[in-house]
C-alpha cells in the first residue's frame, strides 16, 4: 500500500459539507411532515423511456453511529457498522436472516466496495497504520456464511478495488516486482493479468462497467517527473490501451462503457484534489469535450450510464448534483440535487442501480439516509 486515495477524504469532506436548497431534480426529502423512511419524489413526466428522470427511493434511514448501506444485490443486502473497524453485515433480503457477520481483526479496518453475486460476497480489509500495513481479501460463501479459500487469486496490493456486480479488478504485486492489473470473476476466480508497470510505479483506480476496465498507472511517483495517466481494457480479452489526456500526467479516474469515457483531471500537488476537470469522449477517437468540474473519484458507470457528482455554490449555499451521460445525448442530465441540510457520499453501483447516502449531519438528531435510483 502506497497512499490513501483521494476517496477517503472526499467521504470526510462530504460528511461535514454545507448545505444546499432542494431543486426540482431532488430526490426524496425529509422535512419533518414526511414519514421515518421519507417518499420519493414525484419525476417529471417522461418524454421517452430511456432518458426520463428516474424516481429515487428511499432505501435505508440510520443514525450516523448506526448502519450504513454498502450495496443491495438482488437476493441480498450488505451494511457495514459505523464502528472504527467497521463490521459488515450480508442479510437474506426476503429472510431477513443475516448470513455473513465479519468483523476485522484488531487493527484492521473494512473497505467498500464489497463484491457480490448470488452466492459469494468478498470483503476486504487493510491496515494501513504501523510498520507492517496488510490486506487482507475474504470470500465468504452465502449458503453456509463461511470463509472459502481465494485458490489461485493473485495476492491484492493497493487498496482500491473496482466492481460491477460479480467482476472486479484490482492491483496485484507480481514476481517481478511489477504492478499489474488483474480482473477477476467472484464465482470462479478466474482472472487474467491486463497489464503491468515497473516499479516504483503502479497500477491504482480501477473502475469496471459493463464491458470495460478504466485504471491509473503511476509513473515515477514521489518526484517530479509523476505522471498519471488514465487506460482502458477490455474485461474479457485485449490489451490496455491509454485514454488521450486534455493536459498530460494529470488525470485521475474515469469510467468507459461501449467505447465512451468520462475521466477528470487534477495534478497531485493541486490543494483541492477534492474537485477536479472532467472531460467526456464518446469514441477513442473522437475530440474531448469538457465537462466542467465534478467531485474527484466519483465517476463511476451503471446500466447504460456514466454518472458523476459535482458540487456548486450559490449565494453561499452548497448543493450537490448526480448527473448521468450516455453517448446518443448532447448534453449530461442532471438527475438528482441534494436537499438542504444534506451531503452526499460517492456513488456506488448494483444490478444496474445507483445507491448513495445522504447525511444530515445538521438536524437534531444526525441521520443519514441511503437512496437509490435504477439506471438500466
Amino acid at each position: 500500500m502506497r497512499r490513501t486515495t483521494v476517496a477517503v477524504g472526499t467521504l470526510f469532506v462530504l460528511l461535514v459539507a454545507g448545505c444546499s436548497s432542494p431543486s426540482k431534480e431532488a430526490g426524496p426529502t425529509n422535512s419533518p411532515a414526511n414519514t421515518p423512511m421519507g417518499r420519493p419524489s414525484t419525476p417529471a413526466p417522461p418524454t421517452d423511456s430511456g432518458t426520463a428522470i428516474p424516481a429515487w427511493a428511499n432505501v435505508l434511514r440510520q443514525p450516523v453511529d448506526g448502519q450504513h448501506l454498502v450495496t443491495q444485490q438482488r437476493k441480498y443486502v450488505v451494511t457495514r457498522g459505523s464502528d472504527e473497524a467497521g463490521r459488515t453485515t450480508v442479510a437474506d433480503r426476503t429472510t431477513k436472516k443475516v448470513v455473513v457477520r465479519h468483523t476485522p481483526a484488531t487493527g484492521f479496518v473494512a473497505q467498500s466496495p464489497v463484491v457480490i453475486d448470488d452466492h459469494w460476497a468478498l470483503i476486504e480489509d487493510i491496515r494501513s497504520d504501523g510498520p507492517d500495513p496488510q490486506i487482507k481479501l475474504f470470500r465468504y460463501d452465502l449458503t453456509t456464511g463461511r470463509p472459502a479459500p481465494l485458490t489461485g487469486l493473485p495476492q491484492i496490493s493497493e487498496p482500491e478495488i473496482g466492481a460491477y456486480d460479480g467482476t472486479f479488478a484490482y492491483s496485484s504485486t507480481d514476481t517481478k516486482n511489477r504492478s499489474c492489473l488483474i480482473v477477476a470473476d467472484l464465482a470462479t476466480l478466474k482472472s487474467r493479468t491486463v497489464t503491468c508497470v515497473a516499479a516504483p510505479g503502479y497500477i491504482a483506480d480501477p473502475v469496471v462497467s459493463a464491458d470495460t476496465v478504466t485504471f491509473s498507472e503511476i509513473t515515477a511517483p514521489e518526484t517530479a517527473r509523476r505522471c498519471k495517466r488514465l487506460l482502458t481494457a477490455s474485461l474479457t480479452a485485449g490489451s490496455a490501451q491509454p485514454v488521450p489526456a486534455a493536459t498530460n500526467c494529470i488525470q485521475w479516474s474515469g469510467a468507459s462503457l461501449r467505447g465512451a469515457t468520462v475521466w477528470s483531471e487534477v495534478a497531485a500537488s493541486d490543494p483541492d484534489q477534492y474537485q477536479s476537470k472532467a472531460y467526456v469522449r464518446p469514441t477513442g477517437d473522437s475530440p474531448a469535450r469538457s465537462l466542467g468540474t465534478v467531485v474527484t473519484d466519483t465517476i463511476l458507470a451503471c446500466g447504460n450510464w456514466i454518472l458523476w457528482e459535482t458540487r456548486t455554490v450559490t449565494a453561499g449555499t452548497e448543493a450537490y448534483q448526480i448527473n448521468r451521460w450516455r453517448p446518443d445525448l448532447a448534453q449530461p442530465q442532471r438527475i438528482y440535487t441534494s436537499p438542504a441540510g444534506a451531503a452526499l457520499t460517492p456513488l456506488t453501483c448494483q444490478d444496474g442501480t445507483v445507491y448513495v447516502e445522504a447525511a444530515y449531519l445538521s438536524n437534531s438528531p444526525a441521520y443519514t439516509e441511503t437512496i437509490a435510483a435504477a439506471v438500466v
